[in-house]
């Protein structure tokens, strides 16, 4: 891989810094980014890694037109032969209850902000001919979040967002792959303020598996891959199920209160 250059988005932790390390330990040169100080510290991690090439960190606000602006100056003309865009927010308690402010951020980190990522890079791999994207989408997508509604309604979006540019690529050499985890051991939930939520206090996915599942699918030209045989049977649950259904059932997931004792 001695030469190829990956940009990895919200890699400062948890399922953005273990994408990087799979393509660290290939070989890639690095431009991660995240909108945290703590991106440095996940630099200098990957540094450490037999055989990375060149590791640049950014702190960018990827929700804002100007954070995503700057991460692709970074890249300094530079060929994209990887884009995984992994940056995101999520955001507990009920839709009506929730700070604006902050449903606002999830939808800009998200939605406008990849997709934003999405077209600047994406149109660059389609003029070279050559690439891969990987997108962080979720199972979430598949469900109405009840008590993580802005989310789900985001992970929906890109779940979908992924297969329409996928096939709109079909007849180049640029391929999207879109990864589908279910609740992971990061610091989302934490972030989130659900804590105090089943979902935020039951045993997770590992974020080392979930990035290693990813990698190898975006490498094999994959269009999408669910992690984990739990989170294979909910997603598969879901296509067949009543939303009215699904979105009582993430409710005793999701809502304030229902944390295990």
């Amino acid at each position: 891989m001695t030469g190829k250059f990956a940009i990895v988005t919200g890699a400062s932790t948890g399922i953005g810094l273990e994408l990087a390390r799979c393509c660290a330990r290939d070989g890639y040169d690095l431009l991660i980014a995240a909108n945290e100080q703590t991106v440095e510290d996940a630099a200098s991690v990957l540094r450490q890694e037999k055989g990375v090439g060149n590791v640049q960190a950014l702190n960018a606000d990827l929700a804002t037109v100007e954070g995503v602006d700057k991460l692709v100056a970074a890249a300094e003309g530079r060929p994209v032969d990887v884009l995984m865009a992994n940056a995101g927010r999520g955001l507990g308690d009920s839709f009506l209850d929730q700070d604006f402010v902050k449903i606002r951020s999830v939808i800009d980190t998200n939605v406008l902000g990849t997709t934003y990522l999405l077209h600047t890079v994406g149109r660059e791999m389609r003029n070279c001919n050559e690439g891969r994207i990987l997108i962080t989408g979720s199972i979430a997508g598949f469900t109405p979040g009840s008590f993580q509604a802005v989310y789900n309604a985001s992970k929906a979006y890109l779940n979908s967002l992924s297969f329409a540019l996928r096939e709109e690529l079909s007849e180049t050499n640029v391929t999207v792959t879109c990864l589908m985890p279910g609740a992971t051991e990061t610091e989302f939930f934490r972030r989130a303020d659900m804590l105090d939520t089943k979902v935020g206090t039951e045993e997770k996915d590992d974020a080392a598996m979930v990035a290693q599942t990813g990698y190898k699918a975006m490498l094999n030209g994959e269009s999408d891959v669910v992690t984990g045989m739990k989170n294979k049977i909910q997603s598969a649950v879901a296509n067949i199920m009543p939303n009215e259904v699904l979105a009582k059932q993430h409710r005793k997931m999701a809502e304030p209160g229902t944390a295990e004792k």
